[in-house]
Order: structure tokens, then C-alpha cells, then sequence
């Protein structure tokens, strides 16, 4: 499988850490230390998740070396949807006149943008789809609180728009060398540990610690079973890309791997965590930058719990 074209939309608005003193009393410096977020995007009224998904993919177009309407699946990966009947899969399927397609949202908190292209790897492979587009975007300032001193400080807005086929076009490609991903709701505080109701507190998360703790443990795990089990070894990777939830978790992660600071790519300290469009953000913004042979490894891990890998190279 290959990705042919990926686009992103990033909000231009940016929170600073200082705004969250006078709202909740953390100071900026110990949010940074805590966390590795200095700012993090922010969307205004216009810019809902159905238009800043709308302006990834057209932000990916000038790359797709096909026709848009070609594609016959979409796939709509989030956990913070502003609509769950007319999702913003149909809103993408009818703006883009991409009648042939199936069209659908799923949702496994952070991992949920590795499990719908794994969802989409199925498809290509059992023949039932020949051109798909996954679109993952959070607007966690819809459900977040600012006050809330635990996890209000966290969240950033973003949107990120990926086509593939089972078919390359182009040498520009990154190919997928391989997709794990698993449900964890035995582990720790599994369901409990982030929380979005309907109807309820928002986004929340009270157990903080144990997120902390379980993702540090299964993107080591995760990322050294995908490497080995296809015939690498930590030091052939190029590039890691960790899930954009704290930069000490990633910090904490290539130390363990043995994974050299300048492999790293990230983008927490400027965004903030933009939820499972975060890896897949941070990828989109360095596409251009990956050169031929390149193996990356991205590695998330999600409330609920759930986590994902994904083995690409450029070949």
C-alpha cells in the first residue's frame, strides 16, 4: 500500500502557556517542563472539523496523481466529531463529488488514525476498495475546558487528509511496510482513563499518571516488535514519530529505543496535542523531506486504552 498524496490544515491561532495562569493557576514554566508545550493551535468559529478537513484535502490535490472522484472509500478517523449521523466522511464524500465512495467515521481515541489505515490496508488487499482517503482531525477545543488544570492545557486543533492506493504511481511515495494495532482496555485504568461523554464534562482526563505510564511501555514494546518482525533493527530507522501527547513520553521512549534525538520528528511544543491526527501530522508536515531508502516508525498509543504502529519506507 502507498500513500499518493497527503495534505494538512493547522489553525493559525496559537494559546500560550501564559493564558493558563490566570485561568488555572499553572505556571508556564511547569506546564512546559510537565509537558513540552510552550503554545498550542487553536480553531475559531469558522474553522470546524468539517472545514479544516475540507482544506486538508484540498491542501493534498496538487499531488494526486489521480482524479479526487476516483476515490471509493473514506474514511473519517477522530474522537471529537462535531456531527455522528452526517459525519464529516459524507460532508468530504459530497464536496468532492466522490460518488463511488463508502463512506464512514471511526474512532479509537489516539490510535485512531493507524486503525483506519489499517482498516484501509484491508480493504485494499481484499479488493474491495482500489483508492481510499483517510481524513483524521481533532477539535479537542470543542469538549476541552480550559480550567481544568489536569488536562485543559494540552489540546491543539488540526486536520490531516492522506490517499492511498495499492498501486504506486510515483517515486515520491511512501510505502506502508507494515500496520499493527490492538485494543488495551485490560491494562490499567483502560476506559476510565480519558473521558469524553456526551452530554457531559468534556474532554477530560483523570488518570493522567497511568496514560503516562502505559504509553511509555507500549511504544517502546510496539515499535520494537514491527521493527524486528520485519527484519530491521532500531538503528536502521531514519526517523521516529511518537504520538504527540508529551514530550517527556517521547523523550522517555527514544531513550529506552536507543534512538538518537536528531532521528526524532515532533511537533508538541508548538501544537500542543492535536489527538490521532498528531503522528500524522507530524509526518505531513516533513513529507519533503524524506529521501529515498528512509524507514520511519510511528507509534501511538490512545484512551480507552489502544495503541497502533506503522512501519513506512521510501523506496
Amino acid at each position: 500500500m502507498y500513500i499518493n498524496a497527503v495534505g494538512y490544515y493547522i489553525p493559525e491561532k496559537r494559546i500560550s502557556n501564559d493564558y493558563f495562569t490566570d485561568i488555572n493557576g499553572l505556571d508556564a514554566q511547569w506546564i512546559y517542563q510537565r509537558t513540552g508545550i510552550k503554545t498550542r493551535s487553536r480553531a475559531n468559529d469558522k474553522e470546524t472539523i468539517d472545514y479544516m478537513c475540507t482544506e486538508a484535502v484540498l491542501g493534498a490535490l496538487p499531488q494526486l496523481p489521480y482524479n479526487e472522484t476516483d476515490v471509493d472509500l473514506i474514511i473519517f478517523a477522530s474522537y471529537t466529531p462535531s456531527d455522528t449521523v452526517g459525519t464529516t466522511a459524507h460532508v468530504i464524500q459530497r464536496e468532492f463529488k466522490m460518488e463511488k465512495a463508502k463512506a464512514f467515521h471511526i474512532s479509537s481515541a489516539c490510535s485512531s488514525a493507524i486503525n483506519g489505515m489499517e482498516i484501509i490496508q484491508s480493504f485494499l488487499k481484499a479488493n474491495m476498495s482500489k483508492k481510499a482517503l483517510l481524513i483524521c482531525a481533532e477539535r479537542n477545543s470543542t469538549y476541552s475546558d480550559d480550567a481544568d488544570s489536569i488536562a485543559g492545557h494540552l489540546w491543539g486543533d488540526a486536520a490531516t487528509a492522506y490517499f492511498f492506493s495499492f498501486e504506486r504511481y510515483s517515486s515520491d511515495e511512501l510505502e506502508i511496510v507494515d500496520i499493527t494495532s490492538q485494543g488495551l482496555a485490560h491494562i490499567g485504568q483502560g476506559p476510565k482513563a480519558v473521558n469524553l461523554e456526551p452530554n457531559g464534562a468534556g474532554l477530560r482526563m483523570p488518570y493522567g499518571r497511568d496514560v503516562f505510564q502505559r504509553a511509555c511501555i507500549y511504544l517502546v514494546q510496539n515499535t520494537e516488535d514491527i521493527i524486528t518482525k520485519n527484519g530491521y533493527t532500531i538503528s536502521d530507522l531514519s526517523y521516529f514519530i511518537g504520538h504527540q501527547a508529551n514530550k517527556r513520553i517521547i523523550n522517555h521512549v527514544v531513550k529506552e529505543l536507543g534512538i538518537p534525538q536528531n532521528k526524532t520528528m515532533n511537533n508538541i511544543e508548538e501544537l500542543g496535542n492535536t489527538g490521532s491526527t498528531s503522528a500524522l501530522l507530524v509526518l505531513a508536515q516533513n513529507y519533503d523531506t524524506f529521501k529515498e531508502n528512509d524507514l520511519i516508525c510511528i507509534s501511538v498509543f490512545g484512551g480507552g486504552y489502544s495503541a497502533g504502529t506503522c512501519l513506512l519506507k521510501k523506496s
